[in-house]
């Protein structure tokens, strides 16, 4: 009949953890699932059915992970050009930890026209990856997405990321012979820091400079923004150390990174030079379900729901679903009936059936021997219960009542 353990129809359990996915708290969710279907259930039961559902979709997709790795099959056919980017954004534990959830962003580059009527290098279909683990484990846990996309067989692949060291370290691991790109934005902020601190923070003159080398790192030569920067005038700063200081990182930076601030290079071989698409993925799939308002997680129960809302947000919850049916029909009902326990017993010996002992049979008084009979020949006879009821009825109006004595 294709039932899962516990009392919720699959239909019904579906549209739970569906709720529990896309509706910021697990009380709405439950307050939209009475609202559209009638039936009523406890935040608590949304949350760990929800909590179920995402555990075996990551189990699922860690096996697929290794699966891949050792059988190592051929990947389909990618795009002609694909973007890759990848991004963190925090997410509140239980204790008033933070940690850090890493999610990848994939898309097919085409090009487009934007609102100025110039060319631009757009990301469509872009679909995401979520973990909060650490970058060695993330690299090997995002293969699965990187397959499906094509990664491995895409024409040319721009990983347009910020400068974390760990990013080019996932590039290496997937496409080493990626086109390397500095998130423009992130390139810009490091050419503000440096101005503001040595011009004033919204000093005209820091809003001119940022402006006209902003444009020609954009459009024009990288080596003459580095050079303005080099030459920006720290000594006539409010605090000329600070500023050289912040000059000096900023140089370094950029330097470091010199062939990834080609923008006008990548520009003319129709690659985007901007990572807004991982920024996307950050608040769609992390931070509007994880991070609302008095929120604190269970490290264990963040990397479910980040897979369900991965799922969902790639608009493949109707290929995954059914597989995480199968896996739930070999598991336990995650909200079983609540007992009371009884004081001194754990959750775990409360929840073991009790045996409780049969009641003793009653004890039957053997019939006396010599016992008259009621029936004889299928007639009733004076002994019988009907005839002493009518023989005490004929006494009482006669005035006497005859001894029932036997």
């Amino acid at each position: 009949m294709g039932l899962l353990p516990g009392p919720l129809s699959p239909r019904l359990r579906e549209a739970v953890v569906r709720v529990g996915t896309w509706i910021p708290s697990f009380a709405r969710g439950a307050e939209a699932l009475a609202y559209f279907t009638g039936v009523r259930v406890g935040a608590e039961t949304v949350r760990r059915q929800t909590e179920a559902a995402g555990a075996a979709l990551v189990e699922m997709e860690t096996a697929e992970a290794a699966r891949l790795q050792r059988e190592m099959p051929a990947p389909p056919d990618g795009p002609r050009v694909q973007q890759l980017s990848a991004d963190g954004a925090m997410v509140p534990l239980r204790g008033g930890e933070w940690a850090e959830a890493k999610s990848l962003a994939v898309g097919e580059v085409e090009a487009a026209r934007g609102a100025d009527g110039e060319p631009v290098a757009r990301a469509v279909g872009v679909s995401y990856f979520s973990r909060l683990t650490d970058s060695a484990a993330f690299g090997r846990l995002a293969l699965p997405e990187l397959h499906r996309r094509g990664t491995a067989t895409a024409g040319t692949v721009a990983a347009v990321l910020d400068g974390s060291p760990w990013l080019q370290v996932f590039v290496d691991l997937h496409r080493p012979d990626a086109v390397r790109i500095l998130d423009f934005p992130h390139a810009v902020e490091s050419l503000t820091t440096a101005v503001q601190a040595t011009l004033g923070v919204g000093a005209v003159a820091s809003a001119a400079w940022l402006a006209r080398h902003a444009h020609e790192l954009k459009t024009g030569d990288p080596d003459a923004v580095l050079a303005a920067l080099a030459a920006l005038p720290v000594h006539d700063a409010a605090d000329p150390d600070a500023a050289a200081r912040q000059r000096d990182e900023s140089l370094a930076y950029l330097s470091a990174r010199r062939e990834q601030i080609a923008y006008a290079r990548f520009q003319a071989m129709g690659l985007p030079i901007g990572s807004g698409m991982v920024e996307s993925a950050n608040k769609l799939v992390v931070e509007e379900r994880l991070k609302g308002p008095g929120m604190h997680w269970d490290r264990g129960n963040v990397d479910p729901m980040l897979a369900l809302r991965c799922a969902a947000a790639n608009d493949r919850w109707d290929e995954v679903w059914p597989r995480v049916v199968r896996s739930l029909r070999r598991a336990t009902d995650p909200c079983p009936t609540r007992v009371r326990r009884p004081p001194g017993l754990s959750a775990a010996q409360a929840s073991r059936p009790v045996r409780r002992p049969r009641p003793p049979r009653p004890r039957v008084a053997p019939m006396p021997a010599d016992r008259p009979k009621t029936i004889v020949g299928g007639r009733p006879t004076d002994h019988h219960a009907w005839k002493k009821a009518a023989a005490l009825a004929v006494a009482r109006k006669a005035g006497a009542a005859p001894s029932t004595k036997r």
